[in-house]
């Protein structure tokens, strides 16, 4: 593979792409090998790292939660509003930014939702009760929902399919990153200091990231000179409307719904089901994130090579299994949980990182921001509906014991398989409109 410097391709993509950026593949033997510049490896690093604050932000609550449902004194009920109240603010603000997504600087975007979420940050290290907090991840969730979508927009802007599933899984690491880095210190702050201490963390790291953005990053408005005269709102319903894009919307849906359900309660279930202590879960957390970190690239060069679909079907089979034991646990030894753990996420980051990659394929450049934010609102809001039925089929005893977490688990893996034959119907479209010799 080869970096041109003006590109002239016939897909009808590539037309409209920076020409600093885009990255063409070998068309005649399907190769997906590539050499990236500064630049564009600098802009892989700082979108991981903004995904990595925001995504920190959220799974923090999650090791956070056996703390906070002590100290604040509330029920698995509230603290699954507390974690679905982002969602669905995550989700308004998608909705409200899709009409407008592909009328501005790319850039601009980005900085501004990225500010709005370190102010929604800063609101929840400095919450004093469960009401305020409740305040604070909903304002979170209104800015910070919309930074994954924009991000994606300007992957999906710069890199071409045949090379995203790499991309991907260098910028789903964040997730990875998030265990491994930030969720043991946020959990060795809120041990030591309190559990405010994680979010004056963020907001610390995330200014400096800010920093970053505005001083280093090139405006990204190749699709500003695509003709798009629509009414923001005509726009909205039209993205919304197109068939190809419900396909993808309905995946999306049962995406989420697997991973919002099992994601809240992961460090109650860990301490009061499975009988591990508040000083095991950095290690479970740090070194499931570890192994996550080393196989996000290899997944992501793996689906590239083999196929998105088919390397989301080996992470939805891995999940399945995987899930199917975890949730039925008792107590267990920490070396058996972590081992457990860490092949569970291996097959979601395979599910996360082919899907992210395949759905990306399926708008036109200048309904990318808009399909994006709706793309985006929709796993918002999905999620949060999933955390609060979450919230009512997991029941805490007074001992802290969490019961029916089996019956959670069977409602997730309904969830997985279904999302297989979803995503089987989107692999299918794209494969009808992308033309290229590699695989899918």
């Amino acid at each position: 593979m080869e970096i041109q410097d003006t590109p002239e391709d016939s897909h009808s993509e590539s037309n409209h792409l920076n020409k600093e950026s885009v990255i063409n593949t070998n068309k005649q033997d399907g190769n997906t090998d590539l050499k990236f510049t500064t630049y564009q490896k600098f802009i892989i690093s700082i979108l991981s790292i903004v995904q990595f604050t925001v995504v920190l932000d959220f799974m923090v609550l999650s090791p956070l939660g056996a703390q906070l449902m002590e100290e604040l004194g509330i029920t698995t009920r509230q603290f699954g509003m507390v974690v679905s109240s982002y969602a669905f603010s995550a989700g308004f603000g998608g909705i409200l930014a899709a009409g407008f997504a592909d009328k501005f600087d790319r850039k601009k975007l980005l900085l501004f939702f990225y500010c709005g979420f370190i102010f929604g940050t800063l609101l929840c290290a400095a919450a004093p009760d469960y009401e305020f907090l409740l305040m604070a991840r909903i304002v979170t969730g209104l800015f910070g929902g919309v930074l994954s979508s924009v991000s994606f927009a300007i992957i999906t802007d710069l890199f071409k399919l045949q090379v995203r599933g790499k991309v991907m899984g260098f910028v789903q690491m964040s997730f990875s990153a998030a265990q491994v880095l930030g969720i043991p210190v946020g959990l060795l702050l809120a041990a030591n200091i309190g559990w405010h201490a994680p979010f004056w963390m963020i907001v610390i790291f995330s200014l400096f990231v800010l920093l970053t953005l505005v001083w280093y990053v090139k405006p990204v408005t190749d699709h500003l000179k695509l003709k798009n005269d629509r009414n923001p709102f005509y726009h909205l319903a039209k993205t919304i409307s197109h068939p190809p894009h419900i396909r993808a919307f309905l995946a999306t849906v049962l995406l989420a719904t697997g991973g919002w359900m099992l994601m809240p309660f992961g460090s109650a279930f860990s301490v009061h089901n499975l009988e591990l202590s508040l000083e095991d879960l950095p290690w479970l957390y740090g070194i499931t994130g570890v192994f996550t970190i080393l196989f996000g690239p290899i997944i992501g060069r793996s689906s590239d090579k083999i196929g998105k679909y088919n390397m989301f079907l080996i992470g939805t089979v891995i999940s399945v299994v995987l899930v199917a034991i975890y949730t039925h646990l008792g107590k267990t030894q920490l070396e058996y949980v972590i081992i457990l753990n860490v092949i569970l996420f291996i097959g979601i980051s395979a599910r996360m990182i082919s899907s992210s990659a395949l759905i990306t394929a399926i708008p036109e450049p200048q309904d990318r921001g808009a399909f994006m934010s709706i793309n985006s609102a929709i796993q918002q809001i999905s999620g949060g509906i999933a955390s609060a039925l979450a919230g009512v089929i997991v029941v805490k005893t007074r001992s802290g014991y969490l019961e029916n977490y089996p019956i959670l688990g069977y409602v997730v893996i309904a969830s997985m398989v279904f999302a297989l034959i979803m995503m089987y119907r989107v692999n299918t479209y794209v494969k009808g409109n992308v033309k290229t010799k590699g695989p899918i």
